[in-house]
């Protein structure tokens, strides 16, 4: 008699492999993007978050989720948040190997923004939660540094590579992380809805803070950016969670968000009771001031977008090839190639214009056509790989099939991990909208795009068509905020595609020409032309365990 419980035709775990290695395109964008030189820091974190105890951190830290203790024992007000241990394992790696500081570490253009670009799509395939307020602390600095002062006594804090979770005044701390607090209960996208009060109380730039912010993330965060209106109008302050005489500030948790995803990462309603905090630049030009950190947090968002979309392609290959179906591998199934090959081409094109964006910001700070680039490109691009995320990771699901759909899975919480960066930092509508604010405002970002785009020209007649036409609707059309999803679609399907007949593997560049730039291709996944080699897409995607 056999054993009713052996286990067979099962795929081992996809853990201890090299995460890095696994994306076919990384390293040579890495390389082109000019941190080449990283890349063996690059590869040495993909090994490191690739283990399965790493990995077990991300599944702890989503099963156990934050808990909110609003009073301590004695019926005082705690206002603190408790994280499972293995959130702070994760924050603290992250924080140790400076994903929250490396742009800011070095000069301009050394290729520190592609470095943590990197790193970051490695550590968000693991636990995309826990990112949250590394990618607010890093957006921060260059915000704070307009108030010298404020930045000589917190940016060393800020950029030390060490993590301390204790609630205390930061003096007493070996590091820091800084949050964002903009969205309120009336307003949602629309800031200058804002109803917070700033009172002045002296004549250095301090205020008392008297309102509200409906969803402000990582609530544990040592200071936050925040709006308030003044007798000047929506201005920009620093609010510490101590004052500066150590009391504990005014910051009142009301609740926690019950999220669909991002489970890990607290996202509370708090109160503000005559808040300390610290005017940031001039009064009454707050979205002014602080719109830097919210451009920093949308290059993370479509980070963390593409790294959702690499880890459950990854997932989906990694189970086809080692489960069987009717005499041979998934992998084998022509349909089942045709599937996995789409997924691969656009979770590729995603992490090419992902890395582009990066090493836009690196050097746009000493080069002025790679600011226009990143200017434009940042919308264009969290629009378009944000919202693509959730059909890829769905997809990818399914691939997978039951196991997929079970909570033992990571599949399930990749899932519901996927239209957050599409909602957070700018919903689709505002992104495109301000996508058209930058063609209509600034034309010479609309130079840079052109310049951009042509260095796609002459390759194939289909991408000189898909460029003509972003380009056209980009230099006028008729109703630009009607149309403003069309022109951002365009652009990044112009975008992706000269990206990937420049860079991407030829196989690759030719399925999505053939799919995406072709009249008469499927709406859905799996419905590739005939005629391409979906064995050579596949094959350097397949994570080697």
């Amino acid at each position: 008699m056999g054993d009713t419980h052996e286990v067979t035709n099962q795929p081992p775990p996809l853990v201890d492999y090299d995460m890095a290695a696994a994306d076919p395109v990384l390293s040579d964008a890495l390389a082109r993007e000019g941190a080449g030189d990283r890349l063996a820091v690059v590869e040495q974190h993909g090994r490191l978050m690739g283990v399965a105890e790493t990995f077990g951190w991300g599944a702890q830290a989503n099963k156990n989720p934050p808990v909110l203790h609003t009073h301590d024992a004695w019926g005082n007000r705690a206002d603190i948040v408790e994280y499972h241990p293995s959130w702070h394992s994760l924050l603290g790696l992250a924080v140790e190997h400076g994903l929250h500081s490396l742009p800011w570490e070095a000069d301009p253009g050394d290729g520190s923004h592609p470095t943590r670009t990197a790193l970051t799509f490695l550590a968000s395939q693991v636990e995309a939660g826990h990112f949250c307020p590394v990618s607010m602390t890093t957006s921060a600095v260059p915000v704070i540094r307009r108030q010298p002062d404020l930045a000589l006594e917190w940016e060393p804090l800020q950029l030390a590579r060490a993590y301390d979770p204790s609630f205390r005044p930061a003096s007493k701390k070996s590091g820091v992380l800084v949050g964002m607090g903009m969205t309120e209960k009336q307003g949602g996208s629309d800031v200058r809805a804002n109803t917070t009060r700033a009172t002045p109380i002296g004549s250095d730039g301090e205020f008392v803070l008297t309102g509200h912010k409906w969803f402000m993330s990582a609530p544990m965060n040592d200071a936050f950016l925040v709006l308030a209106t003044t007798g000047k109008g929506l201005s920009c302050f620093f609010l510490p969670r101590f004052t500066p005489d150590g009391e504990v500030n005014g910051i009142r948790i009301q609740r926690l968000k019950d999220k669909l995803g991002n489970r890990s990462n607290a996202s509370t309603e708090v109160e503000f009771d005559s808040a300390w905090a610290r005017l940031i630049g001039e009064e009454g030009r707050g979205v002014d001031e602080i719109i830097e950190m919210v451009a920093g947090t949308r290059l993370d968002c479509v980070t963390g977008s593409s790294a959702l979309m690499r880890q459950a392609v990854s997932q989906a290959i990694h189970h086809t090839v080692h489960r069987r179906a009717f005499g041979s591998p998934l992998v084998e199934k022509p349909l089942m190639r045709n599937v996995l090959a789409d997924l691969e081409i656009e979770t590729e094109a995603a992490v090419l214009l992902m890395m582009r964006l990066a090493g836009a910001f690196d050097r746009a700070p000493i080069d002025e056509n790679e600011a226009r680039i990143r200017r434009i490109l940042t919308p264009v691009a969290k629009y378009w790989v944000t919202k693509r995320c959730s059909e890829v990771v769905r997809e990818a699901l399914e691939c997978v099939g039951g196991n997929g759909y079970v909570e033992e899975s990571i599949m399930p919480r990749l899932y519901r991990e996927s239209p957050v960066n599409a909602i957070w930092e700018g919903s689709g509508n505002v992104i495109a909208l301000d996508l058209v604010r930058v063609i209509s405002g600034h034309a010479e970002a609309v130079d840079a795009l052109e310049a951009e785009l042509e260095l796609g020209l002459g390759v194939d007649p289909r991408l000189d068509g898909a460029v003509r036409s972003a380009l056209e609707s980009a230099r006028g059309h008729n109703d630009a905020e009607y149309e403003a999803r069309r022109l951002a679609e365009g652009l990044a399907l112009a975008l992706t595609g000269t990206l990937l007949a420049r860079h991407g593997r030829p196989e690759v560049w030719r399925a999505f020409a053939s799919s995406r730039l072709s009249p008469g291709h499927g709406s859905l996944y799996g419905t590739l032309p005939v005629g391409l080699d979906v064995a050579e897409i596949i094959e350097p995607a397949i994570p080697r365990l």
